[in-house]
């Protein structure tokens, strides 16, 4: 006997330990896969064949369905209604009868299309329970080991599964290497030719998200909340939060005393990215300068319409500031917000042309000649003498 099926239970278990699998799953799998040698061996390639295994005593029985018919044409798919009504006395013609074999061995051939039935379905049911596991685990911030770096993408372990990381969702700047412990985000979990792909983001804004709300408890109670963020990971991360509980500040409540919550998250994702937490407003022109944070604001002028645009007006010498190095500032700020925003320095007039044009205005006294004030001082002595 080729396919020892004894031996086969033995394995079953075994396997279904080793994979962390149901017994049922792998039993019916391998079941599945008897009826593939089954087929091979007694039957038709296009037959519908059942196969029952006893764990106990390795016995194998084969089910081959079989359509009632009033004449024979192929015996491999039809049984006549008389021979039906002998296995089954209310039989009819178009009922499907059951024929049972019972499998005594299996040739060579047929115990190879088993063992390549059985590893091709054993790979399938791993990975749809690693899908079923990791799907709802998609949104959430997971524990993760660097197994190898590849060019722009890291491959990393997740316990059960692994995750890549492309070069998209990583931390500029950000040194990867085989072994390191990090926390990422899971993405998204695509279905692939090789099984499962599991897509694991450190420099996507749900990332800051959910490191905020493992260290602000305030947020689990709605206390604060983050309403948008606007991230250039390794470099930069806007964070426009808001309080729905009257008297919380809820910039001071992401810092956290002595900037203890924040610094939490800067040590995770690394001390050269800046994180500037601003207070979310639903008046636009407050939300605006607020968002150009550090800049001082000086006009915020929305253009009507869409798209939304605004023109910020700020002093000379903030315009760099506004801007930021390589226009950071005003693109996250844009990002944040979600206008389109024009900055421009402030037109102030020149104070010199203001003081002349006073002058006139009041008028200077003129000075006298010197005649003048002669006569002034004797007109002065006479009256005086009088």
């Amino acid at each position: 006997m080729d396919l020892d099926v004894k031996q086969l239970v033995l394995a079953l278990r075994a396997i279904a330990e080793e994979k962390n699998l149901p017994e049922e799953t792998v039993q019916e799998i391998i079941e599945q896969a008897l009826a593939a040698a089954y087929r091979r061996d007694y039957g038709e390639r296009e037959q519908e064949v059942r196969v029952t295994m006893n764990l106990n005593t390795g016995d194998v029985d084969a089910y081959v369905a079989k359509e009632v018919v009033e004449k024979v044409g192929d015996p491999a798919y039809e049984i006549s209604l008389v021979q039906a009504q002998t296995m089954k006395k209310d039989a009819q013609i178009g009922d499907t009868i059951e024929m049972h074999e019972e499998v005594k061995n299996f040739g060579r051939v047929a115990a190879q299309t088993a063992k390549q039935v059985i590893l091709q379905r054993l790979r399938e049911a791993e990975r749809e329970i690693i899908m079923a596991e990791y799907e709802d685990k998609i949104g959430t911030v997971i524990n993760a080991l660097v197994s190898r770096v590849e060019g722009n993408i890291v491959r990393v372990d997740l316990g059960k599964a692994q995750g890549i990381m492309p070069r998209s969702e990583q931390i500029q700047g950000e040194r990867y290497y085989p072994g390191q412990r990090l926390k990422v985000f899971l993405k998204d979990v695509e279905r692939g030719m090789r099984g499962p792909q599991l897509i694991v983001s450190r420099g996507s804004t749900q990332f800051i998200e959910w490191l905020f709300r493992a260290e602000v408890p305030e947020m689990d109670s709605g206390a604060v909340e983050i309403k948008s963020i606007a991230r250039e990971a390794g470099v930069r991360t806007k964070l426009a939060v808001n309080s729905t509980v009257p008297g919380v500040d809820p910039v001071g409540t992401f810092v956290g005393g002595h900037g203890t919550r924040v610094n939490a998250v800067m040590s995770e994702i690394g001390e050269q990215e800046k994180i500037d937490i601003i207070v979310w407003n639903d008046d636009m022109v407050n939300y605006i300068t607020n968002a150009l944070s550090p800049t001082k604001v000086s006009k915020v002028t929305l253009a009507p319409g869409e798209p939304k645009k605004a023109v910020v007006s700020v002093p000379e010498d903030q315009l760099s500031i506004a801007i930021g190095k390589g226009g950071q500032n005003v693109r996250l700020a844009s990002k944040l917000t979600g206008y389109e925003l024009d900055i421009e320095a402030e037109k102030i007039a020149a104070p010199v042309a203001v003081a002349k044009e006073e002058v006139t205005k009041i008028g200077a006294p003129k000075l006298k000649k010197k005649t003048e004030l002669e006569n002034s001082l004797l007109e002065a002595i006479e009256e005086h003498g009088e």
